[in-house]
C-alpha cells in the first residue's frame, strides 16, 4: 500500500502525539503546571482522545468523511476501546488508580471525533478543533500559567497559530480559486488567522484576562512565517526565466 503525502504529512504528529499522551497518562504524579490549570482531568481525557481519533482518521483517510458502512471506522474504534482499557489498566502499575471514568471521558472523546467526521470532511474539522483548542487554552494559559510559565505560553501560542494557518492555507482553494503567488491568495490566507488571533484577544480582554502583547507577536510571526513558506517559493518560481530549449 502507497501512502500519499498526505497520509505521510498526517503520520508524523500523529507519532508524536500518540506517545506523547501515554507518557502523560502514566507519570505516577501530575505536574505541578499541569494542577495549576484548575481543569477537570476528565475533560483532558475527552479532548486528548477527540483529537488522538481524528489525526490517526487523517492519516487513514485524509479529507473523506468517516462511512459507518466501511471497515476502516470500526477497525478506528476498536483500536481506540482495546487501547483505553490498556491505557487505564497499565495506570494501576506506575501509582495511578484505574478509572472507569476516566475510560468514559475517552470514549466519549472518540465517539464525538467520529461523530463531527461523519458530518463533515476532515479539513473543516482540523480547523474547527485547532480553533477552538486556541480559544479554549488560550484563556487557561493566560489565566493561570502566563506569568509562571512563558515558555510553555510562548511555545503554544507559535505552535497553534502556525498549525492553524497551515491547515488554512491548505484548505483556502476550497473557498478561493487561487495559488501562491496571487495577491488575492495571499490576502485570503491571512484574513483567516488574523480574525482568529483578533476574536481570541477580543474574547480574552472580555473575560477579564491580561493582555499580553508579547503573545500577540509571537502568533502573529507563526502566521507570518507559514505563510510566506508557502508564498516565496512560488514568487521565486514565477520569476525565474523559462528554461531554454
Amino acid at each position: 500500500m502507497t501512502l500519499s503525502l498526505r497520509q505521510k504529512l498526517a503520520i508524523v504528529p500523529l507519532l508524536l502525539y500518540w506517545p506523547a499522551i501515554f507518557i502523560a497518562t502514566h507519570i505516577p504524579k501530575a505536574p505541578a503546571w499541569l494542577s495549576r490549570l484548575g481543569t477537570s482531568d476528565k475533560t483532558l481525557h475527552f479532548f486528548a482522545y477527540l483529537v488522538l481519533v481524528f489525526m490517526l482518521w487523517f492519516a487513514i483517510s485524509p479529507g473523506k468523511k468517516v462511512n459507518w458502512r466501511r471497515a476502516a471506522v470500526w477497525w478506528v474504534l476498536l483500536v481506540m476501546v482495546w487501547y483505553g482499557v490498556v491505557d487505564e489498566w497499565l495506570q494501576g502499575y506506575v501509582g495511578r488508580s484505574p478509572d472507569t471514568r476516566d475510560f468514559l471521558a475517552d470514549m466519549a472523546g472518540v465517539l464525538t471525533s467520529l461523530i463531527l467526521l461523519t458530518v463533515f470532511p476532515a479539513w473543516p474539522v482540523s480547523l474547527a478543533l485547532t480553533a477552538a483548542t486556541i480559544v479554549i487554552a488560550t484563556n487557561v494559559i493566560r489565566a493561570n500559567t502566563a506569568e509562571q510559565l512563558p515558555v510553555i505560553n510562548a511555545v503554544f501560542h507559535l505552535f497553534g497559530y502556525g498549525l492553524f494557518t497551515l491547515l488554512w492555507t491548505r484548505y483556502i482553494r476550497h473557498f478561493l480559486p487561487v495559488r501562491p503567488p496571487q495577491l488575492r491568495w495571499l490576502t485570503g490566507a491571512f484574513v483567516l488567522p488574523a480574525a482568529l488571533l483578533a476574536a481570541v484577544e477580543l474574547f480574552c480582554g472580555i473575560a477579564g484576562n491580561d493582555f499580553r502583547f508579547s503573545s500577540i507577536i509571537i502568533s502573529a510571526a507563526a502566521i507570518t512565517a507559514v505563510i510566506a513558506a508557502n508564498y516565496l517559493p512560488a514568487l521565486c518560481r514565477q520569476k525565474l526565466p523559462p528554461p531554454e530549449d
